[in-house]
């Protein structure tokens, strides 16, 4: 695991971003010359061709930070992680050793909830009740659960920029945020290159954002997330691949989709919690190409892109970034493998 680790200047942290999604800074990491590069994202489609064929996680962020009170009155807060059912969800609480099973709680004007179990990992699950559209009440009530590392309250401007302008899947509580560099122009200039796309959808829990905590990585058990590709989506998919074109997947969550849902050099269909974990040894079946951001030392995910780009590679490529002052994690700046 001590592989995996690295030293970052705090503020090197993006709190916020950049002024224009598409401002952000890009580094090219060409694995078969070995050469790291860069560049401005808005000029990423200098960097593919009509041979390349995006894939984009269409998952939505939901505004899961949901802020009530007790029936006597005591503040709660609750962050919802993952849906159950059409009323049960599970959730982090605060304060957590005092709401006990049969506490409830209430949430504007409309949501009630009631803990009905504990978790092994510090989470509760909830049963709500409320009249109308779950997703409608806590787009009123709500708040963006920005991550850990960025260290203020959420905003106006958080709504929109935490978000990807594809995002269309109801159920993240973070963003795919390789994502979020793309700008409704910026699609359509690499639509009219050639350069087409297909969708699936993998909504991200915390976990995502939890560092490994054994040494040997092989010990480290994943989390489950939902994901599903649609058919027509991985006719797509399988398409390009059949035509030759390289799979170009926009970010870590998609990448883990894809892999999911491989059969060889194929695509399936359908839908399923997967919790596959890759790491350098991994053999990729579909994915060419990879579009990220700079990820948390420590992760499963800088092991799933130095996986893809090679460790020292990868490395390399982190050293420079830190030497020329690029911005990291969610709202930072982005890579792309080739």
């Amino acid at each position: 695991m001590s592989d995996f680790d690295y030293e970052l200047p705090e503020g090197m942290i993006a709190q916020y971003p950049s002024e224009k999604r598409e401002g952000s800074r890009l580094m090219i990491v060409n694995r078969d010359e070995k050469s790291i590069k860069t560049d401005i994202f808005k000029n990423i489609h200098c960097h593919l061709s009509s041979n390349d064929f995006l894939v984009m996680n269409e998952t939505k962020v939901i505004p899961a930070r949901l802020v009530g009170r007790k029936p006597s009155g005591g503040k709660i807060e609750v962050l919802l992680l993952e849906q159950i059912d059409e009323y049960s969800w599970k959730c982090l609480v605060k304060p957590g050793r005092r709401l006990k099973i049969g506490s409830k709680m209430i949430l504007g004007d409309i949501l009630q909830g009631e803990i009905i179990q504990w978790g092994d990992k510090g989470e509760r699950l909830i049963k709500f009740s409320y009249e109308g559209d779950f997703f409608e009440i806590i787009d009123k009530i709500g708040k963006v659960p920005l991550p850990p590392y960025i260290k203020r309250e959420a905003t106006d401007l958080d709504a929109e920029r935490y978000q990807t302008v594809f995002a269309d899947k109801q159920g993240s509580v973070a963003a795919p945020t390789a994502g979020l560099h793309f700008t409704p122009q910026l699609l359509e200039k690499l639509d009219s290159s050639g350069i087409n796309s297909a969708r699936v959808n993998l909504r991200i829990g915390l976990d995502t954002f939890r560092p490994v905590m054994v040494e040997n990585i092989e010990d480290h058990t994943m989390h489950t997330e939902y994901c599903s590709v649609s058919e027509e989506e991985a006719e797509k998919v399988n398409s390009a691949m059949q035509n030759g074109k390289s799979i170009v997947a926009v970010g870590t969550t998609s990448v883990r989709t894809l892999e999911s849902f491989a059969h060889g050099r194929h695509l399936d269909h359908g839908n399923k919690h997967t919790n596959i974990f890759i790491y350098p040894g991994y053999r990729f079946n579909v994915v060419d190409k990879l579009i990220t951001n700079f990820h948390l030392p420590r992760s499963t995910l800088i092991m799933l892109v130095s996986a893809f780009a090679g460790y020292d590679l990868i490395m390399e490529a982190y050293k420079k970034a830190i030497k020329e002052n690029f911005r990291f994690y969610s709202y930072g700046d982005a890579m792309l493998i080739i």
